[in-house]
């Protein structure tokens, strides 16, 4: 039987080949891996609206607890005010008491029947022991209206801390009512970013109309209406194009109820800062019965609002990444009315 041969081990060029076949391969199982599906545009469309939906109900709420904020810190500055002129009478109390106290221990050393005794113009003496009683009477009365500021100075620090605790509660929800909308913003947006210019631009189009009204440099509103209502209407055209900004009240950009605000503003009438609010102020208004400068009012948690215009639409400003428009108020699910 021959000798067996051991295989000769491959040489440098044929290992080469081989190393990067292998490390090809790995690379593309782990592009497989990594890579995800291109969504589409409509699929894209959808969560992008849904995310800036649930996005403008935190604004609102970022809204309220902002106006709620603002009240705390007023009414807590009131009471903190309230509560240092108080403690400035007690400290005017507290002198006028010492004086009184001084003069009675260098005055009460001695009986009152012995001194009588012992002086030797007893009328006089009388006349001084009335003077004392007199100041008797006033140290009792300095006493009593001590006693009574010091137990509103403790109510008014209890009002004090209880605000202060209010306000920093307020400040707390805030900050996270900001946090919540900064992330869905964030993951609206990184949905965008994986669509190309042109589809982008698709997801976030505007309403024709209100196209239409930024070619014509924001028209002035010539309709039915009068008054206050045309008012408030000329303003909301004027403000076509400009940027939905959230929590913004204008001039440069608006959210919806920072837009419908500012607009009844410019008709010297003053709403709520939000929409759950401002459906609560003014006359209910019937569907068939709308009329320029009603405010309408959108989805079950009346998180949006617009200004009716005519012609079954309205202005309003929309979401992230959209401009103050033309919509019709059949565009998203419809509540009710109220005229100011």
């Amino acid at each position: 039987m021959g000798k067996r041969r051991k295989p000769s081990p491959p040489g440098r060029a044929r290992m080469a080949v081989m190393t990067t076949a292998l490390a090809g391969g790995a690379v593309l199982a782990a592009g497989t891996a990594r890579a995800e599906p291109v969504p589409t545009l409509d699929a894209v469309k959808e969560q992008v609206d849904r995310l800036n939906e649930e996005a403008e109900q935190s604004i609102e709420r970022y809204n309220g607890f902002q106006e709620k904020q603002q009240q705390l810190k007023g009414e807590a500055d009131r009471i903190q005010d309230k509560v240092v002129r108080g403690q400035e009478a007690m400290n005017q109390l507290r002198t006028q008491l010492g004086v009184v106290a001084a003069e009675q221990y260098r005055n009460g050393g001695i009986d009152p029947s012995v001194r009588l005794m012992l002086d030797s113009d007893p009328s006089a003496y009388l006349a001084r022991a009335s003077a004392q009683n007199q100041v008797l009477d006033s140290q009792a009365a300095l006493l009593a209206q001590a006693r009574s500021e010091q137990r509103r100075l403790d109510q008014d620090r209890t009002e004090a801390a209880a605000a202060l605790a209010q306000l920093d509660a307020a400040g707390t929800a805030l900050a996270e009512e900001k946090r919540t909308i900064q992330e869905k913003l964030a993951k609206a947006q990184a949905l965008l970013n994986r669509l190309g210019a042109a589809d982008r631009a698709k997801v976030n189009a505007q309403e024709t109309a209100a196209r239409a009204s930024r070619a014509a440099e924001r028209p002035a509103y010539n309709g039915p209406a009068t008054g206050r209502a045309a008012a408030a209407v000329q303003f909301a055209y004027a403000q076509l194009g400009k940027p939905y900004v959230w929590s913004a009240t204008g001039p440069a950009g608006y959210d919806c109820s920072g837009l419908t605000g500012a607009a009844w503003k410019a008709a010297d009438v003053k709403l709520p800062r939000v929409s759950q609010d401002q459906w609560k102020v003014g006359q209910r208004i019937a569907r068939g019965d709308l009329q320029p400068g009603d405010l309408v009012f959108f989805y079950p948690d009346i998180h949006h609002v617009g200004l009716y215009i005519g012609d079954g639409k309205m202005i309003h400003a929309p979401r992230t990444g959209k401009n103050v428009e033309v919509l019709a108020i059949d565009a998203m699910p419809y509540v009710g009315a109220v005229r100011p």
